[in-house]
């Protein structure tokens, strides 16, 4: 999922991931080439840190939405509040194929124009 994301924001808006920190080398944030301003960050975390069931690592995606939008995504189950961000303008994706892909790039052209 992160190859189709990564593929589609390069296609779609220029950007390619940028991996930011040693500490987490599989972190990796999508931002706009021009005000270097973030409009995703897909993170690998353990699935019980953001309240997931089952064992093991999950692929995150967290993206800025419409208050309104994030509201109607968490009470369906589509999103969970955001892990490490601002959780009142900003949700995380599960990248494990419980979301349909173009879902996910919805959220993520929205994320694009909400942080212009």
């Amino acid at each position: 999922m992160r190859n189709r994301i990564f593929s589609y924001v390069a296609e779609q808006y220029g950007t390619e991931p940028e991996y930011l920190w040693a500490k987490t080398p599989n972190t990796a944030v999508i931002r706009h080439r021009s005000n270097r301003r973030w409009y995703g960050i897909i993170m690998d975390i353990p699935r019980k840190t953001v309240g997931l069931t089952g064992e093991g690592i999950v692929d995150i995606l967290n993206v800025k939405c419409e208050p309104s939008v994030r509201e109607i995504l968490l009470g369906e189950g589509k999103a969970l509040p955001a892990y490490h961000m601002n959780k009142q303008h900003w949700i995380s994706l599960p990248l494990d194929g419980s979301l349909e892909i173009e879902v996910i790039l919805n959220l993520i052209d929205a994320s694009y124009e909400l942080t212009k």
